[in-house]
């Protein structure tokens, strides 16, 4: 079985516990157990230690504005890899499944994003022995309430059609696919950091800060995380450097860490955006994404340029 591409319980298309079952029949109880416990312990034995993985969610900019540049395909690092939240017919990706990390990484419809540079920049500082995996739940133009693990139905209820559309690509419940996903990937290596890009729809919004750590606070909880060991990165929108539509949102955001222990702003100043002024542009997302990785270079223990 390739277990790089084949996914976490899944088995010859059959569920594991099917197969299990089935190979059960014929056998005493003791060694029906015994194969159990060997084929729990073989999935444990698999997971890699040096494969770092890290969440990703937010709305459009985490999502990447659509449409992707050919140099942004090439040359990407084959130990950087991305957990196909959804299917992708045209690329021949299927959810649940780890790919190389060519852009998109979101959804089929999506386009270049932090996490792609983010990605670039670690493989390239790393030792070789580490590979890097992202996992990415976001959806255009949604409040932050939109992840809330209780509450979101609420929110989502109001949301336009288009959104809602987005939303049931995840099931209905964008929160609840990103902690279905990560704990999928969970068995392939470990989570080290959870990286951040909203605010847009939660402009001036003064509990966005206790929004994100009640999001932040759930994910560890149901993921079973070190909350000192898996430290939240969050950009900053398009700044007013850039004449940013939303930029007064980011002294809200500058205060995250405030809130939330272990978190890093990550600037966006000289980041350059699209006519919008909402979303940035390939060479702001290249930018941005770049000093994500910077950061958590830096938390991991590589000396790096001072993150800007």
């Amino acid at each position: 079985m390739d277990w790089l591409t084949s996914s976490p319980g899944v088995w010859q298309g059959q569920p594991m516990l099917t197969r299990y079952r089935n190979f059960g029949r014929g056998f005493t109880p003791a060694f029906v157990l015994l194969a159990g416990l060997l084929l729990v312990n073989t999935r444990a034995f698999a997971r890699d230690e040096n494969f770092y993985i890290f969440l990703c969610f937010g709305q459009s900019n985490m999502e990447g504005f659509p449409g992707v540049q050919p140099q942004d395909k090439t040359n990407v690092d084959s130990r950087f890899q991305m957990f196909a939240t959804v299917d992708f017919p045209s690329l021949g990706r299927t959810n649940g499944h780890w790919y190389t990390a060519i852009p998109p990484l979101c959804r089929p419809s999506t386009g270049l994003c932090p996490a792609d540079y983010f990605g670039r920049t670690l493989v390239a500082h790393l030792p070789e022995k580490i590979r890097v995996g992202v996992v990415n739940v976001s959806v255009a133009g949604c409040k932050i309430e939109l992840f809330e693990k209780t509450n979101f139905q609420a929110y989502a209820s109001t949301a336009a059609p288009w959104m809602k559309n987005i939303i049931t690509t995840y099931g209905g419940d964008p929160y609840q696919k990103l902690v279905d996903m990560a704990r999928l990937a969970q068995q392939d290596g470990v989570i080290k950091g959870i990286l951040l890009h909203q605010g847009e729809s939660n402009t001036n919004d003064k509990e966005w800060p206790a929004k994100v750590k009640g999001i932040y606070d759930n994910l560890i909880a149901d993921l079973k995380l070190d909350p000192k060991e898996v430290p939240l990165l969050a950009g900053e929108l398009v700044g007013a450097d850039q004449h940013g539509a939303c930029a007064s949102m980011n002294s809200i955001i500058d205060d995250l860490p405030k809130t939330i222990p272990n978190t890093y702003v990550i600037s966006s100043q000289g980041c350059t955006c699209r006519p919008d002024h909402i979303h940035f542009n390939p060479a702001g997302y290249r930018e941005l994404g770049t000093r994500y990785g910077d950061q958590m270079l830096t938390l991991l223990g590589y000396k790096v340029a001072t993150p800007k």
